[in-house]
């Protein structure tokens, strides 16, 4: 896991999961984790009690903690053929052995706006403004949806990454980006990444000091 890590960010997956298949009860222990879906339903439950369908636009975060159990599924049947295109990224919490917990908010309306959400964060600088928190207090996770021409400024921050969930963009000094692209972003910020196609969506990972806790 360590070996793909930049900064605080431990795992940054993109699945597709066809119609009636998912991933059976598994363990978690001291993660924040937070999925974001891109296509399609996902549905959750977890040894908490938790059972949520996660959808577009809505921010889940699962914290492990001490141990927590879940299942993911396809929310679409076999005979269906919906696929879940869901990417799932996990970050170290700042001090190991917490409690676990959950958290989830549709940001649906405000990716409509053309600009950086803060989407996820543990950051001081966020709190009041970020749709869910987790346990890392030097990260933050933003999201945008672009209009073809509009863009957003990379956060400056020791360590970033940006991923394109969809569409295409320009990342200033360094060319286009395509569906599936991600840039490591290292003692940088202020690029503007613009959006060559309507829709086109990010996520940006602002992250101010390196994982020491895995």
């Amino acid at each position: 896991m360590a070996a793909n890590a930049h900064g605080l960010l431990m795992i940054n997956n993109e699945d597709t999961v066809n119609g009636g298949e998912g991933f059976d009860t598994h363990d978690h222990r001291d993660m924040e984790i937070i999925t974001w879906v891109l296509e399609g339903s996902l549905v959750h439950k977890d040894s908490l009690g938790n059972e949520s369908v996660i959808y577009p636009g809505l921010a889940q975060r699962m914290s492990a903690g001490t141990g927590i159990r879940h299942s993911e599924r396809n929310g679409a049947g076999r005979q269906e053929r919906q696929p879940l295109r869901v990417v799932q990224m996990w970050i170290p919490p700042d001090e190991l052995g917490g409690a676990p917990s959950y958290q989830e908010s549709d940001i649906g309306t405000e990716l409509a706006g053309n600009a950086l959400i803060p989407m996820a964060s543990g950051m001081r600088k966020y709190r009041d403004d970020a749709a869910i928190t987790f346990g890392n207090s030097y990260a933050t996770l933003h999201v945008a949806r672009l209009d073809a021409g509009s863009g957003i400024e990379v956060p400056d921050a020791p360590y970033g990454h940006v991923f394109v969930t969809r569409g295409q963009a320009e990342f200033e000094g360094s060319g286009p980006l395509h569906t599936g692209d991600a840039v490591r972003l290292t003692a940088t910020g202020g690029q503007r990444i613009t959006a060559a196609d309507a829709g086109a969506e990010l996520l940006v990972w602002e992250m101010h000091t390196i994982a020491v806790n895995v």
